[in-house]
């Protein structure tokens, strides 16, 4: 057991700060979005949440997707998507200034 391991014992997790809500509203390795738009790709977990949500309070039908499973940070590759054919679309709505 290196020292890492050992300070993950005494002080929980070293680096940062573990996703306690683990990978909740994430979908990793589903190939049935392989055909749906990706419109943002985000590094971690939290930004990737938001953007999601800003969608969904909208009313779009928008999902997150990795390949692999993330970090226990949440980080990683995540893609948000949309249905085929709204990618377009919804790239716009993201871009427009808040009123």
């Amino acid at each position: 057991m290196g020292l890492r391991d050992r300070l993950k014992g005494l002080w929980g997790v070293a680096g940062g700060e573990p996703r306690p809500d683990g990978l909740r509203g994430l979908v990793v390795g589903d190939p049935a979005y392989d055909d749906w738009d990706v419109v943002r790709d985000f590094p971690e977990l939290e930004t990737a949440r938001a953007f999601h949500q800003a969608l969904t309070d909208q009313g779009v039908d928008a999902v997150l997707t990795s390949d692999w499973p993330l970090d226990e940070w949440g980080r990683g590759d995540i893609a948000l998507r949309v249905p085929p054919g709204r990618g377009i679309e919804v790239e716009e709505l993201l871009e427009q200034p808040d009123d």
